[in-house]
């Protein structure tokens, strides 16, 4: 009857190698023992059914070949309860599994492997002899008590790791080892009431067909499937990005010289209003371009999980005091008033990205003037302090339209415009409060809004930002104006090089640097500016970075390779998004200026490299 039971443990056997061979597998420590204990109880069934065989068919029981095939079962049993320990080894050591833990298990798969090969001298140089029970062979001797030694020892060891490490086995794990235990025990009982039954090969068999529904296998085609949609969402996410990127740089580049000559004809001093007010509108329309090509960038970045926070020490009050001075450009001709209310406790120095946090307040503020038509709007901002961190809390309240209550969950979506027939003459996409609300989920802050439909909106910012220790001083930057410069001998007079690929960009650029009485050179390549610099000292470089053949960044490196040369060099770049700041700086330029050029950045550069005062 035994021989049945062990036929029928290899016919579901080879089901399940069948199943998780064609299935395929993921290839960790786990499927890898898994393959072995599939494999080694399939040879062992097999050579038991071969000695039931042999024993019907005749073979004597001192026959080479039934010596064999006994000896190599005994090996098969040790094999398989080796393969199970070491398994409840792994799955007790940890569920995450690394490249350190890889190396540890294999050196202990190394260890097993040795005591195997010597258990396999063992065991076939010590004798065996045979029983006869009931017209039924057992195997007996040394070789056996050997085998069931090591097995009670594995299984003492199998228990004693589940038990140690049990919080780090997953629950439907343990059923194995259960099985396993409770196997032995019913072949002991079973083996004596019927010593005609041979159940030992029949019960390893099922604890392999359990293992089969614990082992950590996903589906290797949903696994491929997965990831191929992951990579052909990174390389759209990517080929995105990199559209919109050029996209910016190629609407900057003409946007430098509508900002620039609108910029340079405002300050000419017979310009009648008229024409000055409509240079005035040229530049808000201007920022207003400018604003929507930084939107689409900065959500498209957060989309592909781009968007990094940068961290560097600021001055908040001087972040503060520009910020007022652009809502109130924002606010314009409105009868609205602005309240400034800053808390004096806030330290000199913080450290946190302030570009981002800026921006963050300035979607805000931009957001109240644009939907304020009167009244007031209070900018206030409070501190809590605990420990090195500051918890800046500001808060934008207006009088303005108000928000209706069940739409306020639409306020941060993109592109969504609330009461689109009551705001049909207010600018923007709707994208600025999207990418505030994505921001300040980037730096763990919270966003609170509260309004009343008709009367008014509050919104309420807490970002936590860390306190700079008290020996960090920043540079001050001392802001003058171009009158003031234009008067000072130590500018008027300077020389400086212009290197752009594009005529009109230096054209731009050439007629702002004119405005402060500088001698002004320009090129249009990175290997012009190399010859240039041989025969000519210039007191100032402006160097365009996306440029053909030798980028900007490659023509300044070839210059810091002439160990003499010491001019100061501004990257001029419309590569403006975020993070090339800093990007540039780490290469070793000297400062950034984003196209279109500011003209009050630009102010103070001049001042910063070119006035020796």
């Amino acid at each position: 009857m035994g021989a049945y039971f062990t036929i029928c443990s290899l016919v579901y056997i080879l089901l399940f190698a069948f199943f998780f061979f064609s299935k395929g597998s993921v290839v960790n420590t786990e499927t890898k023992i898994y393959k072995f204990l599939i494999i080694t109880t399939t040879i062992g069934l097999i050579f038991d059914i071969l000695g039931y065989f042999l024993y019907v068919g005749g073979y004597p029981v001192d026959s080479f070949l039934y010596f064999f095939a006994v000896k190599t079962e005994l090996l098969y049993f040790v094999a398989w309860i080796f393969a199970f320990t070491f398994y409840i080894y792994v799955i007790s050591y940890n569920r995450k599994i690394n490249e350190e833990k890889v190396k540890h298990f294999r050196k202990i798969f190394h260890y097993l492997l040795g005591i195997f090969i010597v258990l396999t001298f063992i065991i076939y140089i010590l004798p065996v002899s045979f029983t006869f029970t009931n017209n039924v062979v057992f195997p007996q001797g040394s070789s056996v008590a050997i085998v069931y030694i090591i097995a009670a020892i594995c299984i003492l060891i199998s228990i004693f790791f589940a038990l140690k490490n049990r919080k780090n086995i997953i629950l439907y794990k343990y059923t194995p080892l259960f099985m396993m235990i409770i196997s032995i025990v019913l072949i002991i009982v079973i083996q004596r009431l019927f010593p005609d039954l041979f159940l030992i090969n029949f019960f390893l068999s099922i604890i392999v067909a359990i293992l089969y529904f614990t082992i950590e296998n996903p589906d290797l085609k949903m696994i491929e499937e997965l990831n191929l949609a992951r990579i052909q969402a990174e390389k759209a996410n990517n080929a995105k990005t990199d559209f919109l990127s050029n996209m910016s740089h190629e609407i900057r580049t003409p946007l430098n010289a509508i900002t620039g000559f609108a910029e340079a004809l405002k300050e000419e001093p017979d310009l009648p209003d008229r024409v000055r007010e409509d240079v005035n509108d040229i530049l808000m329309a201007s920022d207003s371009l400018l604003e929507i090509v930084n939107g689409v960038l900065d959500i498209s970045k957060i989309e592909a999980n781009k968007l990094e926070i940068i961290n560097n020490n600021y001055n908040p009050y001087k972040m503060f005091n520009d910020l007022t001075t652009l809502t109130k450009v924002r606010i314009g001709e409105k009868p609205i008033e602005l309240i400034v209310k800053i808390d004096e406790t806030i330290p000199k120095v913080l450290y946190g990205d302030h570009t981002r946090v800026k921006q963050v307040i300035l979607n805000i503020l931009t957001n109240a003037a644009k939907y304020t038509k009167e009244g007031h709007i209070i900018f206030k901002v409070d501190s809590l302090i605990k420990g090195d961190i500051c918890r800046l809390i500001v808060s934008v309240e207006d009088t303005g339209i108000g928000i209706k209550r069940d739409k306020i969950d639409k306020l941060f979506d993109k592109f969504e415009r609330l009461d689109e027939d009551r705001n049909t003459t207010i600018e923007g996409t709707g994208l600025g409060l999207a990418i505030t609300k994505r921001l300040i989920q980037l730096m763990h802050g919270e966003l609170v809004v509260q309004s009343i439909y008709g009367k008014g909106s509050k919104f309420t910012v807490s970002i936590d930002q860390k306190i700079a220790p008290s020996d960090v001083k920043l540079e001050d930057t001392i802001e003058v104006s171009r009158e003031e410069l234009t008067k000072d001998k130590d500018v008027v007079g300077k020389s400086v090089l212009v290197v752009d690929d594009n005529k009109l960009n230096i054209k731009v650029a050439t007629r702002l640097l004119e405005d402060y009485g500088i001698t002004v050179d320009s090129c249009m390549s990175g290997a012009e500016c190399l010859e240039k610099v041989k025969y000519i000292k210039y007191d100032l470089i402006f160097m365009d970075d996306m440029m053909p053949r030798m980028s900007g960044t490659e023509t300044f490196h070839k210059l810091k390779e002439d160990s003499n040369f010491n001019t100061p060099v501004v990257v001029l770049t419309a590569n403006a998004i975020a993070g090339m700041e800093e990007k540039y700086l780490s290469e070793g330029f000297n400062s950034y200026l984003p196209k279109p050029i500011e003209r009050k950045a630009l102010d103070n550069i001049i001042n910063k490299y070119l006035n020796n005062q």
